[in-house]
């Protein structure tokens, strides 16, 4: 379920908040990361977008590789607390 400018997301998925190129991905499966960490960075229109994680916890998946076309609402990694 979409409302326009928010995707509606479990704690600990980082979706893709737009349709995008994913730049960069700061994690890893096993990493432990902070509430507000940047996990994936991705590029739309020309413009550069840090997801962050929700929450403290351990990095379980990682959908993404630097380069990939994304849509949005993708789930590009999960955290686990």
């Amino acid at each position: 379920e979409h409302i326009r400018g928010h995707v509606h997301q479990s704690p600990g998925e980082i979706r893709a908040l737009m349709p995008g190129k994913v730049l960069r991905v700061d994690v890893k499966v096993g990493d432990t990361v902070t509430e507000n960490q940047t996990v994936v960075i991705l590029e739309s229109m020309k413009m550069e977008t840090s997801l962050t994680a929700s929450r403290a916890g351990t990095v379980t998946a990682v959908h993404c590789t630097p380069g990939q076309t994304v849509d949005m609402g993708e789930i590009l990694a999960v955290i686990q607390s």
